[in-house]
């Protein structure tokens, strides 16, 4: 079947679009650059096409991939860690998410054929910061400001559902791999001997394999009755202390001098409280209650694969 992603391109979006084109899915990534008429087949007659598209809340061309498509998959979205969190920049957060998911919502409600499937990106940022109280989805949300962005972006998401169409909210959290996202910046200090906690360390930092991630999307695609909201998260959070002790260890290094609080605050601004400083113990009872296996349950072997990966 056609997959639509958009964000094909991204950290996320790429490992997912290659997974699909091998199992024998048309995959069209939408991107900002001027697309292409295809990459190389990939897999069991799969393959991967580039689609332009200005995620604007309006539709355009792009549009005519999205009807009859068998899933629409919403990665799209600036990078909420790119930038210090100016006011212009937490505008940015928000209404690239807002605008992109409208563009998606609007194309699928004037779909003569509307896809069975939106799977919308959302983050465990949701429910705000929880000290280690327990989150599942049934846990209400926060009120800081990437609570704020979630709340909006998955009530735009939701604006698809229908007879026709169900939606699945897929609130992520760290992913973890070796080519991108937030691992690889982390590790300078340690490689220097210089890592450990951040802050107090007591903050949990719930994360996943990218692997897993990849693997968890797909059942949100293919599993008809699954509909709401997902934790897109391993079943064992760990605090920011024992993620840097995981860390240290795999790369045989220590991960004893901590960074105080006020130190990543001169470096991040509001960032710091809102990324790092804070967090959640959120487990994935939805995925694990429809049965979902997780590879990598346990951080440290999460990160033995990442780390064997990288020699």
């Amino acid at each position: 079947m056609r997959i639509v992603i958009a964000g094909g391109t991204g950290f996320l979006g790429r490992p997912l679009a290659r997974q699909l084109a091998a199992e024998g899915h048309d995959v069209v990534a939408l991107t900002r650059g001027s697309g292409s008429q295809g990459r190389d087949s990939i897999g069991s007659g799969g393959r991967v096409r580039d689609v332009a598209w200005v995620p604007d809340g309006s539709t355009g061309p792009w549009a005519a991939e999205v009807d009859g498509a068998g899933a629409v998959v919403n990665l799209a979205g600036a990078s909420i860690a790119g930038s210090r969190w100016s006011n212009a920049h937490k505008q940015l957060i928000l209404e690239s998410r807002i605008q992109a998911t409208r563009s998606l919502v609007t194309a699928i409600e004037q779909a003569e054929i509307r896809p069975p499937v939106l799977v919308s990106g959302s983050a465990v940022g949701y429910y705000g910061p929880r000290g280690d109280e327990v989150v599942t989805e049934q846990t209400e949300a926060g009120t800081d400001f990437l609570a704020d962005v979630c709340v909006k972006w998955e009530a735009e998401a939701q604006r698809a559902a229908s007879d026709r169409t169900r939606v699945v909210r897929l609130r992520t959290g760290l992913v973890l791999d070796k080519d991108g996202g937030a691992l690889p910046p982390m590790l300078p200090p340690f490689r220097f001997g210089v890592g450990g906690p951040i802050g107090s360390g007591r903050q949990y930092w719930p994360w996943i394999h990218r692997d897993d991630w990849v693997a968890l999307t797909r059942v949100a695609i293919q599993s008809p009755n699954l509909a709401g909201s997902m934790n897109a998260t391993a079943p064992e959070p760990v605090t920011n202390a024992s993620f840097a002790r995981a860390v240290g260890a795999a790369m045989h290094r220590p991960a004893l001098l901590p960074m105080p609080a006020f130190a990543i605050r001169l470096i991040l601004g509001d960032m710091a409280d809102g990324l790092i400083l804070s967090g959640q113990r959120a487990v994935p009872e939805r995925a694990e209650r429809a049965g979902f296996t997780f590879k990598y349950r346990r951080l440290d072997d999460a990160l033995r694969a990442i780390f064997n990966a990288r020699e």
